[in-house]
């Protein structure tokens, strides 16, 4: 059997020296570090109006950098409370009564419904700077990214086969050693994939958010979002396609240097008997195993996390005694922790609902918003059809063959990561020439930035399948049919039904810029709940308890569909079809 190479490599671990590689990669960190604080200091500019964004096509490589260090600075974010909200979610029954319904309407409330509220607070920390709007442009693109993710490494912590949880008590592992020696490897592949496709998917959100409306004036961030956007606005199309070919850049370079190392990296957390014969290269990531600088941070982490580790390991534990020891202490304080939720859940509600009574249009607007919700929904229902139909048979064959995953991962990058909202002026000409109504033609609009998390989410539970079990069905000649109902369906269904929830909650999220577009003084607005929230956003202040109404529809039909659907498709995809 091949051996998996390690990083660092073995050879550099027992040998530390530096060679002329180590030389071109210390500077290329010095570089980055160099360009990364000097794109940052740009933060602390007074704010720029709307105006300011100069559409020479010299500006767009400083537009693009200050656009991915947002995109970044986003992602470490996610990352962070993905890994801490999932874990505390699966590994705690209490908690996840309330966390998991909180997380379905997280993902589903649309971030640009509440962007004013956001940047208010953050300009109202940061008076007169830049950094305020940074703050909030970074925060939407927080939130359009960490529930995907949340999602994934959830699913991969509830759907671990019991014998990880039996080798880990054996081995007198401490809560701590196992969350980093199980638990992130075992969802390692659908964390890169899912951050994969949160990045990409969240070039639509911040492309939104780096053009603000404060107190009735616009207000612009540099990059490459909103650079696209004053160029819609004034219909040069010509400039339009630079910046749709800047981010087609930014988006393989990002593939080169940063998504394909991890894929390939994270090939060794996969649970099999035998390795494939194929795998994931990347020629970044030969480079680092060769280099010596990993292995002298990694001798330096060690020890200074050896105190840490030491810490934290005693704090944790490693069984959580006090709930297995007294059920009815247990019951007693599930009782009691339901009760004080249900009471802060209810206040909450009922002052919403006397804010709504007392706004213009009184309790008659939520007959409105849930209307109009429900047009919504249908096309959330075409949508979630559509991308299945057509995306999990193309992710299980990329997913299925490393050689094929290895050509197709930057196209299927580019296509997931470029922001829809870009070609949205072309599909406005393309409807009008066509006489598509707009009613349908949201429709497309919606699904072209969200189908992708199904794509995404195929691909990395294909990724994770066994090579022995494939083997084994080849051996046994299991094909066609037979192979999709023995195999391919049970190995990807908990994948399949994360990346669905999280379609139907993109598209939800999507419908306040997809029912309602704009382009060089023309307007098409569909009827909806998403057109709904973007008018009453428009019309703040006063618009904010009909916008409160739409949101508080929205947050009914999502979880209500969650408790319906998916929720009872999770515990199959627990149960059934968890990874034995």
């Amino acid at each position: 059997m091949a051996v998996t190479p390690t990083f660092p490599s073995r050879e550099t671990l027992s040998r530390l020296r530096f060679r002329p590689l180590d030389v071109g990669v210390g500077l290329a960190v010095v570089v980055l570090i160099y360009f990364v604080l000097r794109v940052g200091a740009g933060a602390r500019a007074p704010i720029h109006h709307a105006t300011s964004i100069d559409l020479a096509p010299s500006n767009l490589p400083y537009y693009a950098a200050r656009s991915l260090l947002r995109m970044f600075i986003a992602l470490v974010l996610s990352y962070g409370f993905s890994l801490g909200y999932a874990y505390l979610a699966a590994r705690n029954k209490r908690a996840r009564r309330i966390l998991i319904p909180a997380l379905d309407i997280l993902q589903s409330v649309p971030v640009l419904g509440f962007l004013a509220i956001t940047v208010s607070f953050f300009t109202g920390l940061f008076p007169g700077s830049e950094l305020g709007l940074e703050c909030a442009s970074i925060f939407a693109v927080f939130t359009s990214q960490a529930w995907n993710i949340t999602f994934s490494f959830y699913h991969s912590l509830v759907s671990q086969p019991p014998e990880f949880d039996e080798a880990s008590k054996l081995m007198g592992l401490s809560r701590w050693k196992r969350f980093w020696a199980i638990d992130v490897p075992g969802g390692a592949i659908g964390l890169v994939w899912n951050g994969m496709m949160s990045f990409g998917g969240s070039w639509f959100f911040l492309t939104a958010s780096e053009a603000i409306s404060l107190h009735s004036r616009g207000y612009v961030l540099p990059g490459v979002g909103s650079y696209v956007g004053v160029a819609i606005m004034e219909g040069k199309l010509r400039y339009v396609v630079y910046g749709i070919v800047t981010m087609i850049v930014i988006i393989l370079v990002v593939n080169f240097f940063f998504w394909r190392p991890l894929v390939a990296y994270v090939e060794k957390f996969k649970v099999e008997q035998s390795e494939a014969t194929q795998k994931p290269k990347s020629l970044v990531l030969d480079v680092l195993r060769r280099s010596s600088w990993p292995g002298v941070f990694g001798r330096g982490r060690r020890a200074a996390a050896e105190p840490v580790n030491r810490v934290l390991g005693a704090a944790t534990g490693i069984d959580d005694a006090s709930l297995i020891s007294h059920p009815a202490r247990r019951r007693a304080g599930d009782i009691a922790f339901t009760a004080v939720v249900l009471l802060a859940l209810c206040y909450g509600l009922y002052s919403m609902i006397v804010y709504i009574a007392d706004g213009p249009k009184g309790l008659g607007v939520f007959g409105t918003a849930f209307g109009l919700g429900f047009l919504t929904f249908l096309r959330v229902v075409v949508v979630v059809a559509f991308s299945s139909l057509v995306w999990v048979p193309i992710g299980v064959w990329i997913g299925f063959n490393p050689r094929v995953a290895q050509f197709m991962q930057p196209i299927v990058q580019v296509l997931a990561s470029f922001p829809a909202n870009f070609i949205f002026p072309f599909a406005i000409v393309l409807f009008l020439d066509l006489g598509i109504n707009i009613n349908f033609g949201s429709i497309v609009l919606m699904a072209l930035g969200t189908q992708w998390y199904v794509l995404f989410n195929v691909i990395a539970g294909a990724s994770a399948v066994p090579s022995d079990l494939k083997e084994a069905m080849d051996n046994l000649g299991v094909h066609g049919r037979d192979r999709w109902k023995r195999l391919i369906l049970p190995a990807i269904f908990p994948a399949y039904v994360t990346g669905a929830i999280t379609a139907a909650g993109g598209a939800w999220n999507a419908s306040i810029v997809a029912e309602i577009v704009q382009y060089n003084g023309q307007t098409l607005a569909a009827k909806g709940l998403g057109t709904f929230i973007a008018q009453q956003s428009a019309q703040l202040p006063h618009g904010y308890p009909a916008l409160f109404a739409g949101l508080l529809a929205m947050a009914v039909y999502v979880t209500g569909l969650n408790a319906l659907v998916w929720r009872r498709l999770y515990r199959l995809a627990e149960t059934k079809f968890a990874l034995a």
